[in-house]
């Protein structure tokens, strides 16, 4: 998260963009009403962002601030009702159904306000909340309801039953998640920019256009139609951690340093949603912006910090082997992600020694508990500097 700050502009609106670095470095994630006069949007890179910005400082803020309040709004919706999915650290889909009895029939807009009354009094955030009958419109209703300078949204919208067709006609297909820009590059050719203009068409000339899947969902979805039900129990199917950095790194010793800490957040998020993966996969993005990536698939699921980085540590002498050029982002991943029970079953299977230890998972409980106690940065396994040359 990044704030820019217009040192000229007394008195005026900040401009907030999230996402990238003061270095120009990564995109933006986000951008305030005052920065998108200026032509910043989200996914935008942040050179181009800084460009139309000139005079603007960019302040980072620290990740883990936000996965805290992320997780002091998911807790103040549990109170509503358990079925609440976090589709990501700022958006999460709440089921009201069959919660009218215990709110004594009150509007779901009254139920709305109070809970961003609610959530803005416990995390001094201000939420937007949408409200549909499926997720897509409860999503761009969300948007829709957020306050703007000179529009009347008080921060709630909730669409009626049966007027989802009509509120949809407002929105170009580029606001309909999942329309990418190839997509939109696709639809574009046959005339179709908004909603308004695949309205005009029926499924069976879609089909015809786009083949039987695009065409049968691109129709559903410019009317609201959206099956997808609200998961409170889904699980992820992978976990990241990366870092673009201020100036590229050419030096060994300098990106594992870099690696081990992407590994410990990656590892310490694992252990927080009480899971274990059994792949590890590090990217790597050169100068040139060409990406690269190795995985490896392991004998067992693994949780601890210490066999995190150690595969990724080999990952990346791998990747580096290859193509010895400096380096303008690195990342780790985790994934194919199971259960503690899911290992217990595995060993069983597998009779090699173990690639983490039981001194591995003591050690990094400890860790967990100091830094739940004294913050994130508070303890860590010792860091010694690589031998120059290694990585």
């Amino acid at each position: 998260m990044a704030r820019l700050v217009d040192p000229d502009g007394a008195g005026k609106a900040p401009l907030l963009i999230v996402g990238g670095s003061a270095e120009r470095r990564g995109v933006v994630t986000s951008a305030s009403y005052e920065a998108r006069a200026y032509g910043v949007h989200s996914a935008m890179p942040m050179a181009r962002a800084v460009r139309l910005c000139p005079s603007a400082t960019v302040v980072p803020v620290p990740w883990e601030a936000c996965a805290r309040k992320s997780r002091e709004i998911r807790d103040v919706l549990r109170r509503f009702t358990p079925a609440v999915e976090q589709a990501s650290s700022d958006e999460f889909y709440v089921d009201l159904t069959g919660t009218d009895e215990l709110y004594r029939g009150e509007p779901l807009a009254t139920t709305a306000r109070r809970i961003r009354d609610v959530v803005a009094r416990e995390t001094a955030l201000t939420v937007s909340v949408g409200g549909g009958t499926s997720k897509l419109v409860a999503k761009l209703a969300a948007g829709v309801a957020k306050p703007r300078p000179g529009t009347p949204a008080d921060g709630v919208r909730v669409v009626a039953p049966g007027a989802e067709l009509e509120f949809m006609r407002q929105f170009a297909l580029a606001d309909i998640p999942f329309v990418g820009p190839k997509f939109q590059e696709r639809l574009g050719t046959l005339g179709l920019r908004t909603v308004v203009d695949v309205l005009r068409y029926e499924r069976a000339t879609l089909v015809g256009w786009l083949g039987q899947r695009a065409g049968r969902w691109l129709h559903e979805r410019v009317r609201g139609i959206d099956h997808a039900p609200v998961e409170p129990n889904r699980e992820p199917k992978s976990i990241s951690r990366d870092e673009t950095f201020p100036q590229d790194l050419a030096d060994d010793a300098a990106l594992a340093a870099r690696l081990r800490a992407l590994a410990d957040r990656a590892a310490a998020d694992l252990r927080e949603v009480g899971l274990l993966a059994r792949t590890v996969t590090v990217k790597l993005r050169d100068a040139d912006f060409t990406t690269r990536q190795a995985s490896r698939t392991l004998s067992d699921p693994v949780r601890s910090e210490r066999v995190v980085y150690e595969v990724a540590r080999d990952l990346l002498r791998k990747l580096r082997a290859a193509r010895r050029t400096p380096a303008r982002l690195l990342g780790v991943a985790v994934s194919q992600l199971v259960t503690p029970d899911a290992r217990a079953q595995l060993s069983l299977l597998d009779e090699a020694r173990p690639l983490e230890t039981e001194r591995d998972r003591t050690i990094s409980r400890v860790i967990d508990e100091v830094r739940e106690k004294f913050g994130p940065d508070a303890l860590g396994r010792a860091r010694g500097r690589p031998p120059h040359g290694s990585a």
